[in-house]
């Protein structure tokens, strides 16, 4: 992950902007509340296809995180799957960032 992705993650983490679990960020995808979708490159099968097929029904834009040790690190957490950021500028900045 890019360093400068990393520490506005960190930054909406501490703003409070930030939803992680796999239950909780699919919710806030449906809710409409997820404005970006982080997913870890070494999420299960089953998880990566449940998130990404949700993301794309309620077109939220998510984008791959290179390992759930380096998302989680860059939240201050253990490890993440997923992670969904709620501050549409702070999405907007990450995303663009990312891609």
């Amino acid at each position: 992950m890019i360093p400068k992705a990393a520490q506005l993650l960190g930054l909406a983490m501490r703003a409070r902007k930030v939803i992680t679990g796999e239950e909780l960020v699919v919710e806030a995808v449906r809710n409409g509340k997820a404005k970006l979708v982080l997913l870890a490159a070494d999420a299960s099968a089953n998880t990566s296809k449940k998130v990404q097929d949700k993301c794309a029904f309620y077109g939220v834009p998510f984008v791959w995180a290179t390992d759930r040790y380096e998302l989680g690190r860059a939240i201050g957490k253990d490890g993440r799957v997923t992670v969904a950021v709620t501050d549409g500028k702070l999405a907007e900045s990450i995303q663009r960032l990312l891609t």
